[in-house]
């Protein structure tokens, strides 16, 4: 199949995540391959900013809807969906009926059946649809994916990440900021964002393609912290004083896997803290921790096993030797330390050789559902919950994956 050169896309979703998306990675890459002929989002106002940043930057007009349908009637090769989390799987669903490449931001579902039908559709039509989990391209992220590959962690048996953010102010001023976590963290008790740290890890477990999520159970502190912060920033009488916030301050989620991983999920949003996703894995010879971004091999750090200290900030000595190929000669460029960049690349280079894509749907789908089922959990006092396999079987014996340079499962020279 001869290579696509260019790639038209639309954007559906312009608030913050868009607005990024658009500005470090989208419009770079204008130069190089892609051209962003659509935006749309409920908001006129959004849409106004996004059509000028465009034409400040390729001279051209392009169409602008609060209407994602007339985006969708386009003749586009793909569209990056950045709205609000409850419309991600109908634009998507649409999207793919009518034959674009999705591109779907992070964010859980709110019903099973809205995984089962992403992945349906996606089998139905033969159209990717990937979760822009920018993590997974993460530096440290994908060096420990290329040891593991290599052997050197031996075999992994746990993993732990988090998204461990204060995002105190975002929430409450949620409604000023049009943002739509403040509606979620009213209503909803759940680890509601566990894509970022999920995502690598389950691509180090091979998850999907040899392994698979078993079952999950999870567990709230109460909601103490948005209130006292409402109280302070706006007033104990203050309408968003009065209202009362479910989303405990901190979850912690712990996943079975079909090879007897364990993986444990944080998610802590709302107290006071640095930020961190927390990434750990460990392995019967080795370890990485990147709260102290160190790593510890067994038979050569054992020395240090009262004297952590003496190994702290040691990942960067392996970086000569295990630095995945994509960081080599990468200069970090766009939001995120790059990380938006590289999972829009891994996107558009999927789309312009026309195959699948690094994240599938089968990722996306079992990614999205780690909130509902997390929910379901939390209701049913840290209940156990079964996770569906929306590969049915398909994980054990995969030969469908292309190879290519953003591939995650293996590693291909650049």
């Amino acid at each position: 199949m001869k290579m696509k050169e260019r790639v038209r896309l639309g954007v559906i979703g312009l608030g913050e995540r868009g607005k990024v998306l658009l500005e470090g990675a989208l419009l770079p890459m204008y130069d190089m391959d892609v051209e962003v002929c659509a935006v749309c989002d409920a908001y006129e106002d959004r849409i106004a900013h996004a059509k000028e940043l465009i034409k400040e930057k390729t001279g051209k007009e392009v169409f602008g809807a609060t209407n994602y349908r007339e985006v969708l009637a386009m003749e586009l090769d793909a569209v990056i969906i950045s709205t609000a989390w409850e419309a991600h799987v109908e634009i998507a669903l649409s999207a793919m009926k009518a034959g674009k490449y999705v591109g779907l931001e992070v964010g859980g579902v709110f019903a099973m059946e809205d995984c089962w039908r992403l992945v349906r559709t996606s089998e139905e039509t033969g159209i990717p649809c990937m979760m822009l989990e920018n993590c997974c391209y993460g530096k440290r992220e994908l060096m420990v994916l290329n040891m593991v590959k290599k052997g050197v962690f031996g075999d992994v048996i746990y993993c732990e990440g988090g998204y461990c953010h204060d995002l105190r102010e975002e929430v409450v001023m949620g409604e000023e900021n049009r943002h739509y976590r403040l509606r979620h963290y009213i209503h909803r008790n759940c680890d509601n964002y566990p894509t970022h740290e999920l995502g690598p890890i389950a691509k180090i477990l091979n998850i999907n393609n040899g392994n698979r999520l078993m079952t999950l159970t999870s567990m709230a502190t109460k909601a103490k912290s948005i209130h006292e912060y409402v109280s302070e920033k706006k007033g104990e009488e203050s309408k968003l004083a009065q209202t009362a916030f479910h989303q405990g301050d901190v979850v912690k989620t712990i996943i079975q896997c079909a090879n007897g991983e364990l993986i444990t999920l944080t998610l802590d949003t709302t107290l006071p803290r640095t930020y961190s996703r927390s990434f750990t894995v460990r392995g019967t010879k080795a370890g990485y921790w990147e709260d102290n971004d160190s790593i510890f091999l067994d038979g050569k750090h054992n020395e240090y096993e009262f004297k952590q200290k003496e190994i702290w900030n040691n990942a960067i000595d392996y970086e000569e030797e295990y630095l995945h190929p994509l960081w080599r000669d990468f200069q970090v460029q766009g939001g995120h330390d790059g990380l938006d960049w590289m999972v829009i690349r891994a996107f558009v280079e999927s789309i312009k050789a026309g195959v699948q894509t690094p994240i599938d749907v089968y990722d996306t789908a079992v990614w999205m559902a780690v909130s509902l089922l997390s929910e379901q959990s939390i209701a049913m006092g840290g209940a156990v919950q079964p996770i569906p396999d929306f590969t049915r079987g398909y994980w054990m014996n995969r030969k469908d994956i292309p190879k290519q340079k953003y591939e995650l499962h293996d590693i291909y020279e650049v």
